[in-house]
């Protein structure tokens, strides 16, 4: 009884607080530009055609090398996933339904959810010539307070997480994947953008959206706005762990324009995608992906990509030094019954090219530790501990790739979450530390302050 009423004014406490946060989506003015990560402004008059360089034979032989020319027809376990519950699906809607409640179909892959979230049941329909589809959603939003706000950031603010509908046929020769909607990209150390300027300044209101040819058998084509292949956190918050992505993931790029190829065998699956990298519509990025998962509780993950040419342009979108840059994941996954570890490392670069300011060539290396244990059915507790350093100095020519040349950061999150059938409310505490950083390029009001801790909520509904 104390549980149905404790859900019960949850859900009439996030339905207003959706309504508030809605409020101030529509009351929030466009002037708020600033970005989730660094972005060094490139002159927009310098022409943006791409030049093939000589400096990334060890890139491409690498990637290559993690998934060699088989794996050109591939599938990756997520999808192969993805396509066992389509079958399972399909099966069940051919049996007669009994005079009693059936069970709920599974979740689907994709968006991909890391956890402890998890996606309704999907609501299928059949579309005639487009045929069956599956439809999910979520609505969310949320609350923040922090510690030295940036001057184009406030101390406090509500808004709108989540607004999205995800429309996706998972059967057949031919599928594909829309998602539609409103969303924003909370991440540390960062100013936030409201979600109004994030839809119009990142993604716009399809941020992924694409076909995929699936042949029997392991392998499959996908084309369009696709999930990146690189780091151990998705894009958008309700998919990973914490409310707020972490400093390693400012270092990576999110959805790519282009077209992969995946391909799984047995213990073994692997993707190689050929894209625009930090979505600057520059096709010169190449990334691959190989996993190796022993069993189903471990598994293995090796990415590298970067820029096989240059691209001379930047945005709020596509920062000028990060989509010059190579990057490379090693990612390792154990989960039990009721815990998951994730460490992983991450290492970047960005070679000398001085026709778009690079002097001296510039790195970040980094390690994370993202974990969740699940404290009773409905309730987990997540957190993510991480330690990212660059190199160089002031002085010696290397650019900025985090709190100015040869600085540091730790940071600390924890993200209580609770989930029950369609509702879901999480908190989170979080903490930055820059070390060695530069007047100008640090945190707070003046760029100069070296910490900042924020406290969020976030609640809503997956439908």
């Amino acid at each position: 009884m104390l549980i149905t009423i404790f859900d019960v004014s949850g859900c009439i406490v996030a339905i207003v607080f959706l309504l508030f946060c809605y409020r101030g989506f529509a009351g929030t003015q466009a002037a708020n530009r600033s970005k989730r990560k660094i972005v060094n402004v490139f002159p927009l008059s310098h022409p943006k055609n791409i030049v093939p360089k000589n400096g990334r034979p060890l890139l491409a032989v690498l990637v290559l090398g993690l998934f060699p020319a088989t794996a050109m027809r591939a599938q990756t376990s997520t999808q192969a996933a993805q396509d066992a519950n389509a079958k399972q699906s399909g099966a069940a809607t051919t049996l007669s339904a009994p005079p009693v409640e059936t069970a709920p179909v599974a979740p689907l892959s994709s968006p991909a959810m890391v956890g402890p979230l998890s996606t309704a049941s999907p609501r299928s329909f059949d579309a005639g010539p487009f045929g069956k589809l599956d439809v999910t959603g979520i609505l969310s939003g949320f609350g923040y307070w922090q510690s030295r706000p940036a001057s184009s950031d406030q101390a406090a603010r509500a808004d709108v997480s989540n607004g999205q509908v995800f429309i996706q046929k998972t059967n057949g020769l031919v599928q594909y994947f829309l998602q539609a909607g409103a969303y924003n990209l909370p991440a540390l150390g960062t100013p936030f953008l409201s979600t109004r300027n994030t839809v119009s300044d990142y993604f716009g209101a399809l941020p992924q959206a694409y076909l995929k040819l699936a042949p029997k058998g392991n392998f499959s084509f996908l084309i369009g706005k696709l999930p990146t292949l690189i780091g151990a956190e998705d894009t958008f918050s309700f998919e990973n762990l914490n409310i707020e992505r972490g400093l390693l993931w400012n270092q990576e790029n999110d959805v790519n324009r282009g077209m992969q190829a995946n391909y799984a065998k047995g213990k073994l699956s692997g993707s190689l995608a050929w894209n625009d990298g930090f979505y600057s519509n520059r096709y010169n990025w190449l990334t691959g992906e190989l996993t190796y998962a022993p069993n189903a509780a471990n598994s293995l993950e090796v990415v590298a990509g970067g820029n096989l040419g240059r691209t001379a342009y930047s945005s709020v979108a596509t920062p000028l030094y990060q989509n010059n840059s190579d990057i490379y994941d090693i990612i390792y996954t154990h989960t039990a019954k009721r815990w998951m570890v994730q460490p992983y490392f991450q290492y970047t670069d960005v070679p000398l090219d001085v026709k778009i300011g690079v002097r001296r060539a510039t790195a970040t290396q980094g390690e994370a530790v993202l974990g969740s244990y699940n404290v009773a059915p409905d309730l987990t507790m997540t957190g993510r501990v991480e330690y990212i350093s660059s190199t160089g100095n002031t002085h010696n020519g290397a650019v900025n790739l985090l709190y100015g040349p040869g600085s540091q950061a730790w940071s600390l999150t924890l993200t209580p979450t609770y989930q029950k059938k369609a509702f879901f409310a999480r908190g989170e505490f979080s903490f930055v530390q820059a070390v060695n950083s530069t007047a100008g390029e640090a945190l707070g009001p003046q760029n100069s302050n070296s910490n900042q801790t924020r406290g969020m909520i976030e609640t809503g509904f997956m439908f």
